[in-house]
């Protein structure tokens, strides 16, 4: 089985991340290959960020169509998964959407801690389209930006500081809520006491899952294949 994860910005060195996320938590005879938007922001924080960064992961995507056997989309919160679904012919998991069905099968409430406040809203809309936001207590800000999660101690107490903010709107497991927390969860599961939810992790079982199941997305419907038209695709000159 052959997955592609694709990172929402253009910092190779958080697609290495994820992507070592990602692959330790594949099955044996999964293979992984990492994307970086060839153009885009270098982090995505903000609606602005997140309709750039959902262009050119398409138009990154685009270029491998018949090449994988499911896509997994590490942007939490971020724009394109939809159209990602229209587009490709395999299955499409985004980590956002996997995360919270994931957390909802571990508590009767979860919330998302993820990096700068501004992000909450793109979260909540994105929670809210995939139909599992009435179980999010809350989405809680840690106010560390994306290129500021490779400070490990740093990020590890800001999370903590939230996490104990979520617990008290009730949640009962947790979800990181950026895909360069990836692999945070093994150091602040036991500390916290609540199950924690890596959203790479549980995208890449779940797209196995969806593989080894012969499931694919609907064409039926919202998700036919797009009209045969003309597109310009990427910046002049891509």
């Amino acid at each position: 089985m052959h997955l592609l994860v694709t990172n929402c910005n253009t910092t190779a060195s958080m697609t290495e991340e994820i992507v070592a996320g990602a692959r330790a938590a594949a099955s044996p005879g999964t293979t992984v290959t990492g994307l970086t938007p060839a153009w885009g922001p270098e982090s995505a924080e903000g609606w602005l960020d997140s309709y750039l960064s959902a262009a050119a992961v398409l138009d990154t995507l685009r270029r491998y169509e018949g090449q994988c056997d499911a896509v997994v989309m590490a942007g939490f919160g971020e724009h394109g998964r939809e159209g990602a679904r229209e587009l490709l012919g395999v299955p499409v998991v985004d980590i956002t959407e996997a995360a919270a069905h994931l957390a909802c099968l571990l508590g009767r409430r979860y919330a998302v801690i993820t990096t700068l406040d501004r992000a909450r809203g793109q979260i909540e809309d994105s929670l809210h389209t995939a139909g599992v936001f009435t179980n999010c207590s809350a989405v809680l800000g840690t106010g560390l930006g994306v290129l500021e999660l490779g400070d490990d101690e740093r990020t590890l107490d800001a999370f903590v500081a939230a996490a104990e903010r979520a617990k008290e709107s009730g949640a009962e497991v947790l979800v990181l809520g950026c895909a360069g927390m990836t692999g945070l969860q093994r150091a602040v599961g036991d500390k916290l006491g609540l199950p924690v939810v890596d959203g790479v992790a549980a995208a890449v079982k779940l797209a196995e899952s969806l593989v080894s199941l012969g499931l694919t997305t609907s064409k039926a419907g919202g998700y036919a294949a797009p009209l045969p038209k003309r597109r310009l695709w990427g910046p002049p000159g891509a």
